[in-house]
């Protein structure tokens, strides 16, 4: 896979995935969490957040150093730091999918973090990712991350409620065509761990730490 249309900046964030170890798809529904919204898959390269958040995945400079640099406003860059924060907080949670998105966004696997309205109905940081990722693969993923069965939102009930959203993206069905169904997300494995740690763009974990605080969107 060398792209995921019509997602915005798609090789970069592919690229980005593979490189750490990370389902590419997973990846691109982050960003359209941060820079696209419900009604739209395809992020945007932006700073939001009252300024303070950065690039595609609106990594947030009041917690990392990277986010004040130029590098955070390129694509490649930006997707690459995201998706190091994204395989690290997989690991450290066990390959929990909920809750790496939820840390990536609050700093907490617990947490609800950034609400977002979808159609009426609002989601937390990690069911609206969930969303996207639905909207992207057009299948349910329950079977594939089986810890997402069990939360609040499944993917199941998510993919039932893209379906039936007023706001989703017109080109939505040609989405979800295009778009093949790809595995759940892997943990690193030790020589992608390796290549992400000598990246300039990876920073060391903290228990306190937010990739984004809130969104743009």
């Amino acid at each position: 896979m060398t792209s995921i249309a019509p997602v915005a900046f798609g090789p970069q964030i592919v690229a980005a995935a593979q490189r750490n170890g990370l389902d590419p798809t997973l990846l691109a529904a982050v960003a359209a969490q941060e820079t696209g919204g419900p009604g739209s898959n395809s992020g945007a390269n932006v700073v939001g957040d009252g300024g303070h958040g950065h690039g595609v995945f609106q990594i947030d400079d009041r917690y990392h150093a990277f986010a004040s640099t130029p590098a955070a406003m390129d694509p490649a860059q930006n997707a690459n730091y995201a998706a190091g924060l994204l395989a690290g907080l997989l690991q450290k949670y066990g390959g929990n999918v909920h809750a790496a998105l939820s840390a990536y966004n609050a700093g907490s696997p617990a947490a609800t973090g950034t609400s977002t309205n979808w159609g009426g109905t609002a989601l937390g940081y990690a069911d609206s990712v969930m969303a996207h990722y639905a909207q992207l693969t057009g299948t349910a993923r329950d079977a594939a991350i089986p810890e997402l069965a069990t939360t609040s939102a499944s993917v199941n009930q998510l993919a039932s409620l893209v379906s039936s959203n007023s706001a989703a993206p017109a080109n939505a069905a040609s989405a979800l065509s295009a778009v093949p169904a790809t595995p759940a997300p892997a943990l690193p494995t030790t020589q992608q761990q390796t290549q992400a740690q000598q990246s300039a763009a990876q920073p060391a974990l903290r228990e306190d730490f937010y990739a984004d605080g809130d969104d743009a969107e």
